[in-house]
């Protein structure tokens, strides 16, 4: 049974789960690359660790949740990193979004550790994070999820077993694709009701009647009506998984058309130096987007 769990990266998502788990009682041993991070969790008595290393020591499960693979290289290698230091049979779980290959090659080196590995991407915002309402994506072996999902239910509403590993990494490139385009076409139509008289409001109000109705809308159409793009889940990171998509559709031999227009979008809102602000932060880009002939 998962009782010690050694927790690292405390970011937008990372914090709320991490809050989560302790307050359901379970003994966590925390580090984040920035110190300040943990501040929160201190006041909750929950153990500070200095390293990688002392993070994972004696812990049931370690789980790593860092969306950029230069952050991974940081608590992964050496002698106080995370890999010479995890134990065998300690479970170790990736919850962070990121490229295929930085999931496969964590997976390898915990594999040549007698490491067992679980992919298992969050989806959702911080709100939802917050709220222990986000649902995980898990790829890897069955076995593995079934002894971490007590644990996994302290912060996520649903559990997903999608494949092997690498699944749940592939598994978040669909929803995050297809979060970008109803962003985008949310903000797309916000746009042309302001230009034809409607305001947001009633905009929303017809959409949430309707077929096309979900919470992706209610929520992201107002707060892209009320200009409010406090980061809930970053733009940056929606943009990378696009670019990951693009990529594999050339390789796949296949055309995905919609995505393509979405990425030049997020493209620019990266550009104009959006990346950091939620990522319905597309709708700033559309405002000031010339028409085209």
């Amino acid at each position: 049974m998962i009782k010690k769990i050694g927790f690292i990266g405390l970011g937008t998502i990372g914090k709320p789960v991490a809050i989560n788990l302790a307050q359901k009682g379970y003994s966590l041993n925390v580090f984040d690359i920035q110190s300040r991070a943990t501040e929160d969790l201190k006041e909750m008595g929950v153990q500070m660790a200095s390293s990688p290393a002392e993070a994972v020591h004696d812990r049931d499960m370690v789980i790593l949740i860092l969306p950029e693979k230069d952050e991974k290289n940081r608590v992964l290698p050496g002698s106080d990193g995370l890999l010479d230091n995890i134990a065998p049979e300690t479970l170790l779980v990736d919850l962070g979004s990121h490229s295929l290959e930085a999931t496969l090659e964590l997976a390898a080196e915990a594999e040549k550790r007698q490491v067992p590995f679980l992919d298992a991407p969050v989806w959702g915002t911080r709100d939802r994070a917050i709220d222990g309402l986000v649902t995980l994506l898990a790829g890897g072996p069955a076995e593995h999820l079934s002894r971490a999902r007590e644990a996994f239910s302290s912060f996520a509403l649903n559990i997903i077993h999608v494949g092997d590993i690498g699944d749940g990494t592939r598994m978040k490139f669909i929803v995050d694709m297809l979060q970008a385009q109803l962003a985008e076409a949310l903000a797309e139509g916000l746009l042309l009701g302001e230009k034809l008289g409607f305001k947001p409001d009633k905009v929303l109000e017809v959409l949430d009647a309707g077929t096309v109705n979900s919470p992706l809308f209610h929520t992201k159409g107002r707060a892209i009506s009320r200009g409010d793009f406090t980061r809930n889940l970053a733009l940056k990171y929606i943009y990378g998984n696009l670019l990951y998509v693009k990529n594999f559709s050339h390789q796949a031999g296949i055309k995905l058309p919609a995505a393509e227009t979405v990425l030049e979008v997020f493209a620019e809102a990266v550009q104009k130096g959006y990346g950091e602000e939620d990522y319905c932060a597309v709708a700033k880009v559309l405002k000031n987007m010339p028409a085209r002939d």
